[in-house]
């Protein structure tokens, strides 16, 4: 209970743009240094003058060490730049931030998620990007209008799309011909998926998916999705979808998966969630599926076990269409920042270089610059699941109606309502039609009061 007041509290600093704990003036900016005072100190900056830019992202061990070998390189070819890395898991990344952002320690780059980017935009924690665009320093040509476009909040460029994802299944051919069943196929449906997870838990005694239907809402988003229905409201003050039997069915669903075994209980998941992404179940042989990215089996092939394939999500008969192209995550750059420029100067690097991409191979999703994704195919250094990863994008198209808009502001406390409303129904303190309705008056408060 200490750690989620101390996060809520962060949180509640961030939405109220609260100047205390930085110690500066309510002209302007939410923070002590202005945009335009940050601006001027990295002007000043000699080239030649060393610089440490701070650095952060969430990601598994092979994202950390390829990561920390392009700072690495980077550092060998500009002598003035060293980096102070913060890595980090998924889990805790974001309530981490949200403290450090609150107190004025945001990192100069962060590493964004589409689900959040709002979140910090509108709260003036992230740098406006667009003069780094328009004099060259950033190269964003080579990057999709739609993907561009994702990342302009209130008129300002405030991050670097780094990659395409799109929702994804990953399935462990090993444990599925152990249960006696077949390979899935795109198109297939959740009734298909429910049948095999509790097949392989009959059969083998492993999960059938290993990871956890509330840990955020984008699973949530898809299954909306699939009913035409939309998560959020278009003004995002509310929910976007009237009928609560929706996010009723999603816990019962899931709750039937997790009676049977086929699912790990919230105690089981978040054991498995210590462990990491390297040893996730699907990986490590002990579940058949995960939900996750279009490059998880690309995470799984760095942790040792190159056999995972990749299918789309089941599908609902209402509406086959509910997968969308999300901009996998953002390289930002805090507007606290006194080294703005270096920092942009880094990304456009990390971004285009034939050098950070040969070392990165698509860790992060597939690239979000053309010039990467063509250098990378040309190379012939893909992987099986890198040529996966890469054509998924295409293969999935079928499947894919419009990208929504980037999630809204408070979508930290409602990932963290949606989870702990999804545990107690799972640990049976509550029914799945007292959740959905409870869901639906939590979060329209949170988006009302913060959009």
């Amino acid at each position: 209970m200490k750690n989620k007041r101390i996060v809520s509290a962060a949180m509640a600093v961030l939405m109220a743009g609260s100047l205390a704990a930085c110690g500066g003036s309510s002209a302007g900016s939410s923070f002590a240094v202005s945009s335009e005072a940050a601006s001027s100190a990295a002007a000043s900056t000699s080239a030649d003058a060393p610089v440490t830019l701070r650095i952060t992202w969430w990601g598994g061990q092979t994202r950390h060490d390829l990561t920390q070998q392009v700072l690495d390189l980077y550092t060998s070819e500009h002598p003035n730049i060293t980096f102070e890395a913060v890595p980090s898991g998924w889990d805790g990344y974001f309530e981490k931030l949200a403290t450090d952002t609150a107190t004025g320690g945001m990192p100069d780059i962060v590493q964004m998620d589409y689900m959040y980017i709002s979140t910090y935009a509108q709260n003036g924690s992230l740098a406006d990007l667009s003069s780094y665009i328009s004099d060259g320093t950033i190269d964003a040509s080579g990057i999709d209008e739609a993907l561009m476009n994702a990342s302009n909040i209130g008129g300002k460029t405030v991050g670097i799309p780094l990659s395409t994802s799109l929702v994804s299944f990953t399935y462990n051919p090993g444990v599925l011909e152990e249960a006696g069943l077949e390979a899935p196929a795109d198109g297939w449906t959740w009734d298909d998926f429910a049948a095999a997870a509790k097949t392989v838990k009959e059969k083998t005694g492993k999960y059938g998916m290993g990871g956890s239907p509330v840990i955020d809402t984008n699973l949530f988003n898809y299954w909306v999705r699939g009913y035409g229905e939309n998560l959020f409201s278009e003004d995002k003050k509310s929910l976007g979808y009237e009928d609560d039997k929706i996010t009723e069915d999603f816990f019962a669903y899931w709750l039937d998966l997790i009676d049977a075994g086929a699912v790990p209980n919230p105690d089981e998941y978040e054991q498995i969630a210590t462990l990491g992404n390297d040893a996730n179940p699907v990986i490590t042989n002990d579940a058949a599926f995960h939900q996750s990215w279009n490059n998880f089996t690309t995470i799984g092939a760095n942790a040792g076990n190159d056999t995972l394939k990749m299918v789309t999500p089941p599908t609902n008969a209402k509406n086959t269409k509910a997968l969308w192209y999300k901009p996998g995550m953002f390289f930002c750059v805090s507007e606290t920042s006194n080294v703005k420029k270096e920092a942009a100067e880094f990304i456009n690097w990390f971004l285009n270089s034939d050098e950070a991409n040969d070392i990165m191979m698509g860790e992060r999703g597939t690239p979000a610059s053309a010039a990467a994704r063509e250098h990378l195919i040309n190379s012939g250094n893909l992987t099986a699941q890198q040529q996966d990863m890469f054509n998924f994008v295409d293969t999935a198209a079928a499947y894919c109606g419009n990208t929504p808009a980037a999630d809204p502001a408070g979508i930290s406390e409602i990932n963290t309502i949606f989870k702990n409303i999804g545990y107690a129904v799972f640990y049976g303190q509550t029914t799945p039609a007292d959740a959905a309705a409870q869901f639906r008056s939590e979060v329209n408060a949170v988006l009302a009061a913060n959009n």
